[in-house]
């Protein structure tokens, strides 16, 4: 736990959050050896191949055929190491050996080759040794010169060949590096293996929207790089006494807290689509009772926006956090706030749907403003008391109760009147569902992260923050 000495020493330490240079994640055969596929993962770094003629190369996983693509090892080859897969027109990767473990979560990690225009691709999965293939997930677009990670949840068992196929872009070219495919059913680390079902609630954080982005750490755990669906070691190991270094995203302490009271959580990988009422995702929201979304950095499509506002609508919980303005991770224009705000006002649902908007300014501070209420259940709930809050860079809310009479103003900085204005949390109703934002990411981040990541652990820094979360949790699951 980092000591604070006051609250502006801890701004001028917290700079590190604010890193907003993209991270490529450096993936390992140790960081999965216990359970990945034989081979796995696929780094792209043993072989040769310099021309675009079909042909078969020995890489470290095996023998792959690369049709229309080569092995890049230029500057315009966005790689980790020294080479990746350079892929133009309709080319593309395919396995030669199989995979006989099965294949639970594969990953794939993509970027444009040089100042090449947006390509799609997809994954193919052979069950018959190459005799047929069926595609796997989503098509993915490619539009980003830096590496990103894909995940798809492949989930068969068997021998499996992987094919990832070149859709469109023409002569645009896209780079492939680090395959990784864990075991089907891998229990040890590879986020494969569902909990067990218990009595409680189910809660599903969102790890598809840039958490992970730059310095970014915005969910409960991470393997081979992402937010894999099931945080591992397994759910089933929590005990009373686990700590929240079980699981090594900056917010596990959250997910374990909520594990040892019975609840189930699950992680919404990158990769894979926010849907509401589509049976064929067993990821749908309509699975859930409550979806979080820890300072997005990815802007939501219109049909996930849909979805998002459907499920609340229809009685699901929301649990949204910002961050403060000018906190782009990625790069790609859209920072928290204004992604939050773009969902509010550029919907198909219904305009300003919560009755409040994220303001764009950046404020340091701890606040005991909170609202006097002694029946609130987010703020006197059964998780404790609530007596403070503390922002280390983050954003205000403006309420407006006109487009939502039920919002409600929780805590307010510390010089304001409790209104509309100076808002640091909230929370609303809308249909049969509930809302609660919080405009900062500091106050949930337990200090431990992925590798490499720096952050501070806000969740201990009171022991407010964690009965606020906690209680709102509930409160958003309907159980208080």
């Amino acid at each position: 736990m980092l000591a604070y000495g006051s609250v502006l020493s801890f701004a001028a330490l917290s700079c590190a959050k604010q890193d907003l240079q993209p991270a490529t994640p450096v993936i390992t055969a140790s960081a999965t050896a216990d359970v990945s596929s034989a081979g796995f993962p696929e780094g792209f770094e043993n072989g040769t191949k310099t021309a675009y003629t079909t042909g078969s190369v020995t890489l470290g996983s095996g023998s792959w055929t690369l049709n229309d693509a080569l092995l890049g090892n230029t500057t315009a080859d966005p790689k980790t190491g020294s080479q990746s897969v350079r892929v133009r027109n309709t080319g593309s990767i395919t396995m030669n050996f199989n995979a006989t473990t099965g294949a639970g979560i594969v990953t794939v990690q993509h970027a444009l080759y040089g100042t090449d225009a947006s390509s799609q691709w997809e994954l193919w999965v052979s069950q018959n040794s190459g005799s047929t293939y069926v595609k796997v997930g989503s098509t993915i677009t490619t539009s980003s010169a830096s590496l990103s990670t894909a995940s798809f949840s492949v989930n068969l068992s068997g021998s499996v060949r992987l094919q990832i196929r070149k859709i469109s872009g023409g002569t645009n070219r896209i780079n492939i590096d680090n395959v990784t495919m864990e075991q089907y059913g891998s229990t040890d680390g590879g986020g494969t293996t569902p909990p067990p079902t218990t009595g409680g609630k189910k809660f599903l954080f969102d790890g598809s929207h840039g958490e992970l982005a730059g310095n970014a750490d915005w969910v409960l755990d991470v393997n081979s790089g992402i937010a894999s669906r099931y945080p591992s070691p397994a759910q089933s190991g929590i005990t009373s006494t686990t700590a929240e270094t079980y699981w090594t995203g900056a917010i596990s302490a959250w997910g374990v807290a909520l594990a040892k009271q019975g609840h189930t959580v699950e992680q919404l990988p990158a990769g894979t689509a926010i849907s509401y009422g589509n049976t064929a995702n067993a990821q749908d929201l309509s699975n859930y009772s409550v979806f979080v979304i820890d300072e997005p950095n990815v802007v939501f499509t219109a049909a996930e926006k849909t979805a998002i506002l459907t499920f609340v609508k229809n009685g699901g919980g929301l649990f949204m956090i910002s961050d403060h303005d000018v906190s782009d991770r990625n790069n790609d224009g859209w920072d928290s706030p204004a992604i939050w705000n773009d969902l509010m006002r550029n919907n198909s649902v219904q305009a300003n749907p919560f009755g409040f908007s994220v303001n764009l300014d950046n404020i340091v501070e701890n606040s005991s403003n909170v609202l006097a209420s002694t029946t609130n259940p987010i703020l006197r709930g059964s998780q404790g008391t609530v007596s403070q809050l503390s922002f280390h860079n983050g954003a205000t809310m403006t309420l407006n109760p006109t487009t939502n009479s039920t919002v409600q103003g929780l805590i307010w900085r510390s010089s304001a009147t409790q209104g509309n204005n100076s808002v640091m949390a909230a929370s609303c109703t809308f249909g049969t569902g509930r809302v609660v934002i919080i405009g900062d990411s500091s106050p949930a981040d337990d200090g431990t992260g992925s590798p490499g990541n720096t952050v501070y652990d806000g969740w201990n820094e009171n022991l407010s923050h964690a009965r606020l979360h906690l209680n709102a949790s509930l409160w958003l699951a309907k159980l208080q």
